[in-house]
Order: C-alpha cells, then sequence, then structure tokens
C-alpha cells in the first residue's frame, strides 16, 4: 500500500495520550536496540533521532547514551512537548524525515518503530547516510513481513516490510557495516476482538487504513476475527538493527 503522510501524521497525533500505555512491544523494541548499541559505542557528539513520538526511545537514550547535541524529529510537532520534557535544549526537526535539514553531519542516527513506514527504504538509506559521518551510527527498529499477520489476513491491509535478508542487502549495498541484526516474535493477547482494534487505535497503527470504519464494518471484523482467532492474538515480528557507515 502506498504511504499517505499527511493520514498517518493524523492517527499519530490522535494517539499519543495513550501510546506510552499500549506500546508494549515497542519499549521492547527500544530496550533491546539501546542495550545492544551500549555494547558498540555510548558517546556521541550530535544524535538524530527518527520518529520521536512521546520519547519512549528518548529516555532510554537519556538513560544510557552520551551526547552533545540532540536533534528530534517527527511529523507530529506536538513530539516536541515530550522531548522538551526530556532534553530541555533539544533542536527539534519538525517534518517528513527524508526531507528535513539537520544542520550538522550526525555521528548516531536512532529511530524505533518508524522505518516501516517508509516507502523505499533503499532510497530512505541513501538520504540519510548523506547526514552522517564515516562510521558513524545508525540504529534502527522495524518489523517483518509476518507483521500484523491476522490483520493481513482478515483485511488485506499491510505496509511494504521487509525480511531481514532484505534489509540485510540494501543496508550492505548502501554501504553500512552491519554490527548487528535481530529479529524476534512477541505475541499480545486480548479479551476481544475489539479490544485489540482499541490497542491499534492507541499505538498509530490504524494508519494502515485511510478508510474510518463504520460500526457495520468494526462488528463483521471482530466476528471473523473471533472465528478465525478464538484467542484473540496480535502477532508482532520486530527486526533490530545497528549498523555503520563504511
Amino acid at each position: 500500500m502506498s504511504i499517505d503522510t499527511k493520514h498517518i501524521k493524523k492517527q499519530f497525533e490522535k494517539s499519543m495520550k495513550e501510546y506510552d500505555k499500549n506500546a508494549t512491544v515497542q519499549d521492547l523494541m527500544a530496550s533491546k536496540m539501546i542495550i545492544e548499541l551500549v555494547k558498540t559505542v555510548n558517546t556521541f557528539e550530535n544524535v538524530l533521532e527518527l520518529g520521536s513520538g512521546t520519547g519512549l526511545l528518548t529516555k532510554r537514550v537519556v538513560n544510557n547514551l552520551k551526547f552533545k547535541n540532540y536533534y528530534a524529529n517527527d511529523i507530529v510537532p506536538k513530539s516536541k512537548n515530550y522531548i522538551e520534557k526530556l532534553i530541555p535544549n533539544v533542536n527539534f526537526l519538525c517534518g517528513n524525515a527524508l526531507k528535513i535539514k539537520a544542520p550538522k553531519k550526525m555521528d548516531l542516527i536512532i529511530s524505533n518503530a518508524m522505518f516501516q513506514w517508509f516507502d523505499n527504504l533503499d532510497k530512505a538509506l541513501e538520504i540519510l547516510k548523506l547526514a552522517m559521518h564515516q562510521d558513524s551510527i545508525l540504529a534502527f527498529s522495524t518489523f517483518s513481513p509476518d507483521n500484523f499477520k491476522e490483520i493481513t489476513e482478515l483485511t488485506g491491509l499491510t505496509l511494504k516490510y521487509k525480511t531481514e535478508d532484505e534489509i540485510k542487502d540494501i543496508l550492505e549495498k548502501q554501504g553500512f557495516e552491519i554490527l548487528y541484526c535481530e529479529s524476534f516474535y512477541e505475541e499480545m493477547k486480548f479479551n476481544n476482538p475489539l479490544e485489540l482494534l482499541a490497542h491499534m487505535k492507541h499505538t498509530g497503527v490504524n494508519s494502515l487504513s485511510e478508510k474510518t470504519w463504520t460500526v457495520k464494518k468494526v462488528k463483521e471484523f471482530c466476528d471473523k476475527f473471533a472465528k478465525k482467532y478464538p484467542k484473540t492474538i496480535l502477532s508482532y515480528y520486530p527486526i533490530i538493527v545497528i549498523a555503520k557507515k563504511k
């Protein structure tokens, strides 16, 4: 499916108040990424976080990494309010991550649960590496093709997820050395399909669909989901990547 950035912005802005309470998998992804990153290096001059959102990753950066200048980017302007509480002197760059103009070359570009929204990962990396020094670190998390497989099977809605091998190939093609790459599986359980839909709404993932579902559409989905998946589960398939620009 093609990405409508205006729709994504609108949905994530709506989800911000409830995001941290519901984004348990995204929080785990941020934790795993930081744990592996500090094993490699933990001190940076200039850091750029893409998709800063409510500061879920930013909190872990502040607590585990040393840096001089912090640049945070998000498509939602309100993100600045969250990040400023964690880093008062943050340089906030609002807008599309691939169109912002960072004033300095970055030593670390980091992002959590956001790279899956890039329409073209190859092109995105080509752009991002221009903002990096040689030997700078790129750390990000994303999802593989089986992510939300229950939703895809019932609705056909999905993003252009890449497999772990495809991501590695693209990184190497763009001149990155892969320092760490991990795929894992997390399953979330809900009491019923309606609760599952609420979870997706509160994490901004309903951005997958540009149309507002009617009451009838919601009921049809819930009935189908309950029949196919009596245990009401949602499958997450995250990928953590840490790479160095050669």
